[in-house]
């Protein structure tokens, strides 16, 4: 299955009797008299329905386009109407870097995924980077999974990573459950996971041409003729001759030109035909400009695909202050036309842009060498992580006054990543709803960032839609409710993030991970109301079958 593909292929199934009224089975069931569910001709549609759930099976047993009564049920069921909010499937969120191990004081699968949870994403799929060891490696896997074990609030699935000389342990990886692949074209900022040259790119095409996965790509390389940066692509040093001071967004901006992603995107097209089955896949694509190349290779008959993220669709360069690096990511943000172009092509009908991720990439208040005054702001002070020492990207220690006395502000020496995984539906939802010319609906939100997200890792059989059989993963959503996004919405592990204080419409009221309620707005413990209060998330170690 590619993500090609107009119609799901699992066949709309005849929605099943409820139980009898009599049965001792343990039913949950949500109703409402909006949910995004599938109709008779396999397409999405918005429809009151009644929802059955399994929690001892943490399945869908039936959807009706209707809402029925309490009173068709056994008197034992938990019955819940969510009525006017809608009833979405859980989001897949397919790019999070989670850090564990390795860069907790970053992040972990607890402080993350609780993130995902309260925004309503019921899947998230960790990145092979950020953590030590990364993902590369079976035994890399198998670190990952131990640190894993019992802290994850919604399900995890993992990517596998291509570096050079690790071509061998690719199907392996394959074997041991990973959903697939990602490799970087320029240097990742972090010694342990370097950057692949074409020679490596082939050998890894090769290696999986005929398995059921997605090769995806990090596509910035630097062309040959470049009064750009060095190649490194979280922190770097500035251009020998800088357009403008290094607090200046716009000095950062002119040094990552679309030519970066253009010239990598070339480089992928011109080897792939030596894996013409192996689904490609390109990461965060910021530049209109690749839109071209990758509709012109999919009519060619090339099977690759891109994402884009919420940051690019919703943050614009000229609105970005002097120093603050909370903006930093690679690709970069890039202008308001830009931006309107990405909107465009998530509104085609045959759109290169298939999904929509956070790319949630944090790292400590530190490493962003935010401005007092900014650092004030966000309410991130110094001495958090480590007392009276730093730690830098790959480990090395520097001293509370050494840090202290690096240049604030500085767009090529702080980390370069966005944090927002949780906020990702409202800040879609309120870009949606407040552009004039917009024609994306809930439904594409939907489509985007659940049903094609789920395709992207092979897990369509079972997560990324609401249908009878899958797993019961629901978000409710009130697509009218209103917030400001302060450090208490960012349930992340380290609060610095462009969208703080921005106004979101949106707000996500419950969410259901495989029929157990794991979050519910303004909830006991939190909101996070799961079982005892502790995380029932599954690590998604299946084979990929599609």
């Amino acid at each position: 299955m590619t993500l090609n593909d107009s119609r799901n292929t699992i066949p709309y199934p005849t929605p099943a009797h409820t139980p009898p009224h009599d049965s001792n089975i343990p039913l949950t069931v949500l109703v409402s008299s909006r949910a995004v569910i599938f109709d008779e001709n396999n397409s999405l549609t918005i429809s009151p329905a009644t929802l059955t759930l399994s929690p001892q099976t943490g399945t869908i047993i039936s959807i009706l386009p209707t809402i029925l009564p309490p009173s068709s049920f056994p008197p034992n069921t938990k019955y819940i109407d969510h009525s006017p909010h809608l009833l979405l499937p859980g989001l897949v969120d397919a790019h999070v870097h989670l850090n564990e191990p390795g860069r907790t004081e970053w992040e972990g699968f607890n402080t993350g995924t609780r993130a995902a949870a309260s925004g309503g994403v019921t899947t998230v799929i960790d990145m092979p980077l950020n953590a030590i060891p990364p993902t590369t490696t079976v035994n890399g896997l198998k670190e990952k999974i131990k640190a894993a074990q019992g802290q994850c609030w919604v399900d995890v699935g993992f990517y596998g990573g291509i570096i050079p000389g690790n071509a061998d342990e690719l199907l392996p990886l394959v074997d041991a459950g990973v959903r697939g692949f990602k490799g970087f074209l320029i240097e990742s900022g972090v010694d342990e996971f370097p950057a692949v040259s074409s020679s490596d790119v082939a050998l890894a095409m090769t290696a999986l041409s005929s398995t059921p996965t997605t090769l995806m790509f990090h596509a910035e390389m630097i062309p040959p003729i470049t009064a750009s940066v060095g190649d490194d692509v979280q922190v770097s040093l500035p251009p020998l001759e800088p357009s403008g001071p290094l607090t200046s967004y716009s000095t950062f901006l002119s040094s990552r030109p679309p030519a970066f992603e253009t010239y990598a995107i070339e480089e992928i097209l011109s080897l792939s035909h030596l894996a013409p089955e192996l689904q490609l896949h390109i990461v965060h694509l910021s530049a209109v400009e690749a839109i071209p190349l990758l509709r012109a290779a999919r009519e060619r008959g090339v099977k690759i695909t891109a994402e884009t993220c919420f940051h690019y669709l919703a943050l614009a360069s000229e609105e970005v202050e002097d120093g603050d690096t909370r903006h930093k990511c690679c690709p970069p943000i890039r202008s308001s036309s830009n931006r309107d172009g990405l909107w465009s092509e998530l509104s085609s009908p045959n759109s290169v842009l298939q999904t929509i991720v956070s790319d949630h990439s944090p790292c400590t208040p530190e490493l962003k060498l935010l401005p007092e005054g900014l650092s004030k702001k966000s309410g991130c002070c110094g001495g958090s992580h480590g007392g009276g020492v730093v730690k830098g990207v790959n480990g090395e220690v520097m001293s509370r006054e050494e840090a202290d006395e690096r240049e604030k502000g500085d767009f090529f020496a702080s980390w370069g990543g966005i944090s927002s995984v949780g906020l990702g539906l409202p800040i879609l939802w309120t870009e949606a709803t407040s552009r004039q010319k917009s024609s994306i609906t809930i439904l594409d939100v939907v489509r985007l960032c659940a049903v094609n997200t789920s395709k992207q890792v092979g897990l369509s059989h079972k997560k990324g839609a609401l249908r009878p059989g899958m797993d019961a993963d629901v978000c409710v959503f009130d697509d009218q409710g209103e917030f400001v996004v302060g450090r208490e919405e960012m349930l992340f592990r380290n609060k610095v993030s462009p969208y703080q204080g921005r106004k979101m419409r949106g707000v996500v009221k419950e969410t259901w991970v495989r029929g157990q309620k794991v979050f519910e707005r303004d909830g006991a413990n939190g909101g996070f109301v799961g079982k005892a209060g502790l995380p029932i998330g599954k690590l998604l170690l299946e084979k990929r079958k599609c």
